[in-house]
């Protein structure tokens, strides 16, 4: 059987590596006799793994010991609302970028808590540039800035870190971890696991020590990020298998040299995929050069009448989940860090040999 190669934008592909110690240590880890997926959250089994998953992350991204790192549940959009219901702190306005998708449905549930600001947005070029921060128009009164670090579904990234001079929020659901981090600059991070880190199940959450306390009167108490942090993430039970699958992908990308060796790999698949599509009228990426995502790369047919050959082909060939986002059509290829280089190569050769049949 020839080697598949998953392109799907969450849940994503795992290094294979990673899939495969999970397999040998299904039924029994380390021997203890049980299952991950069996073992007391507080047993001294599972509270090693949590250990190390949080050490391996603070080691990977340099994380310093004034930022809590929490592991809860909920997905990426659970942190829509938590992040107004912590952070708005008495304030009732908060900043807001918009750039997709994701943006768009974090500022929707916002306004739920707060006045919304939306300081800047791409929406009138669909989605397809971030907007220079010199045109942002900020609101000094404003608790936070939130913005979405790499929209998934449009495909365009920020490629610098915005300077505030309130708490900086992203959503970095799906690149954290592709490149060197500095957490320094953030008021907190947060991302569901599913497209970089591990299985869907596990949303992370890294949050400066003197951003907790003092929520929205009606918060939930598993909505309170300082209850989960005086818990170590263990006020209730948390998505257990899946920080450890995600403590395995740490360790994976330790051994692959950390996150500037990550950032070398990432660059070199995505600059692949794009000198390609920059070279043929064939297909066409409509995002702005500038502002391209590493690690999810959009693209259109020429003619789109030949979408479903190209989907049906480029299966046949081991080239899997190319379609694109319903909300916007054509093709979309993730490609995260646990996306191989040879997985890229044949991609492009695929590519080109379609394009040769059917110019």
């Amino acid at each position: 059987m020839s080697t598949i190669y998953n392109f799907s934008a969450g849940p994503a592909v795992l290094p294979k590596e990673v899939l495969q110690q999970a397999r040998d240590e299904m039924l029994d880890w380390h021997g203890s006799g049980m299952s991950v997926m069996e073992m007391s959250h507080r047993g001294k089994e599972f509270m090693s793994i949590a250990e190390k998953t949080e050490n391996d992350l603070r080691e990977l991204a340099d994380i310093p010991q004034n930022y809590k790192i929490l592991f809860l549940q909920g997905g990426a959009s659970s942190q829509f609302a938590m992040v107004p219901m912590n952070l708005l702190r008495g304030k009732t306005t908060a900043d807001y970028i918009n750039t997709g998708q994701w943006s768009t449905k974090a500022i929707e549930e916002a306004g739920r808590y707060c006045t919304v600001n939306v300081a800047a947005s791409s929406q009138d070029k669909h989605f397809t540039y971030i907007p220079p921060q010199n045109e942002w128009r900020l609101n000094p009164q404003a608790a936070y800035v939130h913005y979405t670090s790499n929209e998934t579904i449009g495909g365009v990234e920020f490629h610098w870190i915005p300077d505030t001079d309130v708490p900086l929020v992203a959503d970095m659901s799906s690149d954290i971890l592709s490149r060197p981090l500095d957490v320094t600059r953030y008021g907190l991070i947060y991302a569901g696991a599913q497209k970089n880190l591990g299985p869907a199940g596990l949303t992370l959450v890294i949050v400066r020590e003197d951003l907790l306390g003092e929520p929205l009167p009606a918060t939930p108490t598993l909505y309170d990020y300082q209850i989960h942090a005086q818990n170590d993430s263990m006020y209730n039970t948390p998505p257990t298998y899946a920080m450890y699958i995600t403590g395995l992908v740490f360790a994976w990308l330790k051994k692959q040299g950390g996150l500037a060796a990550m950032e070398t790999i990432n660059n070199t698949k995505a600059n692949l995929l794009y000198d390609y599509l920059d070279s043929t009228d064939f297909y066409h990426c409509p995002v702005a050069r500038t502002d391209r995502s590493r690690m999810n790369i959009p693209f259109t047919l020429k003619n789109s009448t030949l979408d479903v050959e190209f989907l049906k082909q480029a299966q046949q060939n081991g080239l899997l989940q190319l379609k694109g986002h319903r909300s916007v059509g054509g093709m979309r290829a993730s490609i995260y860090n646990a996306m191989p280089l040879e997985g890229v190569a044949k991609l492009v050769a695929f590519m080109k040999e379609f394009a040769s049949r059917h110019a």
